[in-house]
């Protein structure tokens, strides 16, 4: 039996992590994290220090939203929030892990 030829590809990673980064930010700056700023300019010099890498991982493990609740039995997103699926969270920390963090 040969492995998974679906396994997903470290571009797909790279699109995930482009996509919720910029929401987990703009969520930090809400609840005013007084490293957002730094943590946002780090991220466009395209780099994350291990604290940030550790705090991006624990957010998209708490913000999974697709646990299969029906519409009318979970809280309602607020209309800038981001669908973060299971298969994100993993795209976001095998990222993590292939840029060297440990999450």
């Amino acid at each position: 039996m040969t492995g998974s030829t679906d396994a997903p590809s470290p571009s797909h990673d790279e699109q995930v992590v482009e996509r919720l980064v910029p929401v987990w930010l703009a969520e930090a700056e809400r609840h005013h994290s007084p490293t957002t700023a730094e943590t946002a300019r780090d991220w466009r010099s395209g780099r994350l220090s291990s604290e940030s890498a550790r705090e991006l991982a624990d957010w998209v493990t708490a913000r999974v939203t697709d646990t299969a609740f029906k519409e009318d039995e979970s809280p309602a997103a607020p209309p800038e929030a981001a669908r973060i699926t299971v298969a994100d969270k993993a795209a976001v920390h095998r990222w993590l892990a292939a840029h060297g963090h440990d999450v």
